[in-house]
């Protein structure tokens, strides 16, 4: 009897093997075919004998599954998700054939991701940039451009997820980076080093170099930190950005980033506080001095905010908010003198004072001119400019610029 059952025991596991073999060979004949749900039906019943496969029968299940699930780049995102996870199980064999297979499968997702990026379908460019990740994950760059795109169209929780795995990847964007400035346009172009030294040797561009590009690192924060905000956890938004400066305490992005978050929390001393440690890193940045003036006059503090925008002015004469916002400030002076000339009475002192008043406000008006004119000098098309001035104009009697300046903004809303 114990023969026997040793006999019968023997023919099961042949029938077993015989079984295997066959449905994987069936599924790699549809896979070849392009046949994939004629693959996956076959790879369904191999895996009801997976338990008596060997090691080599199992990692053909596992690599021809990735295969049929990928379906040659007509797979949805799951199953894509799902081939990745059965070509990681694949182990000892088919290391050439999986390699190949992932290339494959990245260019393709890639394809995808750039034409939904293009398209301005962001959360479907953010999968696909992801799964091009995981399908290369030396290629870290995919994984930030799947966060970033995330953001694009709010999928917050998810760009969170993304960016958490940036940071534990420790990665920063930092690449290297080729150019050379083109012999005919004067231009420099960014280029690949061996295109780069081709153009050079033609001798179609000069002035060859390399140079690190920024890191990342700063922006990933300052979305990792916003996005907190935006959920309304401010204590995990802030601390982000501690642990952040903490590490690069001489990264000024960094700074700002904190210092804007506590600006959408309103904490306003805060951020006032944090932009003039700014200053004092980037003295010569005009935008910084512009920032504060904007608080300083939200504070009332107007002798403060006309000291910023002046200096905002003077490190870049082209900053045309701030000849807008130190207009409007100086504007802004004519209130306490409007209230002061309506309580007045009908005697000889109170007239005497209402034309002081008049007179006051006169050279308010005037003291703004030059900042309007500035702005419009600028951009000849803005309109809040425009009109600020044709109305001082009105009031100070200057009839002709008036009326230079009415047919302006008339010319200006008809869109010549």
């Amino acid at each position: 009897m114990k023969k026997q059952l040793i006999i019968a025991l023997a023919f099961s596991i042949s029938a077993f093997s015989f079984a295997q073999k066959k449905e994987l060979r069936a599924a790699e004949k549809a896979i070849k075919g392009t046949n994939f749900a004629e693959a996956k039906a076959a790879l369904n019943q191999a895996k009801a004998l997976m338990a008596s496969m060997d090691e080599k029968n199992k990692a053909k299940y596992y690599y021809l599954l990735g295969q049929a699930l990928y379906a040659g780049g007509a797979g949805s995102g799951e199953d894509i998700d799902k081939a990745l996870e059965s070509l990681n199980q694949v182990e000892g064999s088919f290391t050439a054939e999986i390699a190949e297979l992932k290339e494959n499968m990245t260019n393709n997702i890639l394809t995808k991701g750039n034409k939904a990026y293009e398209d301005k379908d962001f959360s479907a460019a953010s999968k696909h940039f992801e799964h091009a990740y995981r399908t290369s994950v030396k290629d870290t760059l995919f994984l930030y451009y799947a966060a970033a795109t995330a953001v694009n169209v709010q999928e917050y929780d998810r760009a969170l997820k993304l960016y958490e795995e940036l940071k534990q990847l420790g990665y920063t964007g930092i690449q290297k980076e080729y150019f050379a400035t083109n012999v005919e346009t004067g231009e420099e172009e960014v280029l690949d080093k061996t295109n780069r030294d081709l153009f050079v040797k033609a001798k179609s561009h000069i002035k060859p170099g390399e140079r690190l590009t920024e890191s990342k690192k700063a922006e990933i924060v300052k979305n990792v930190a916003l996005i907190y905000v935006s959920k309304g956890d401010n204590e995990k938004a802030l601390e982000a950005m501690k642990d952040a400066r903490a590490e690069s305490p001489d990264d000024i992005n960094l700074l700002l980033s904190e210092a804007n978050v506590h600006y959408k929390m309103g904490n306003k001393e805060e951020f006032k506080k944090l932009l003039e440690l700014a200053t004092q890193k980037d003295p010569e940045n005009a935008e910084l001095q512009y920032n504060l003036g904007v608080i300083a006059a939200e504070s009332e503090d107007n002798e403060a905010a006309k000291k910023y925008y002046d200096k905002a002015i003077e490190l870049d004469p082209s900053y045309i908010n701030a000849y807008i916002n130190m207009a409007a400030l100086i504007l802004n002076g004519e209130k306490a003198i409007i209230d002061e000339m309506n309580g007045l009475g009908t005697s000889a002192a109170d007239d005497k004072r209402y034309d002081e008043l008049r007179e006051e406000r006169q050279n308010i008006y005037k003291s703004a001119i030059p900042y309007l004119d500035k702005a419009l000098g600028i951009d000849a098309k803005n309109l809040n400019a425009a009109k600020t001035l044709m109305n001082i104009y009105s009031v100070i009697g200057e009839t002709a610029k008036y009326k230079a300046i009415k047919d302006k903004i008339e010319s200006i809303e008809a869109g010549n």
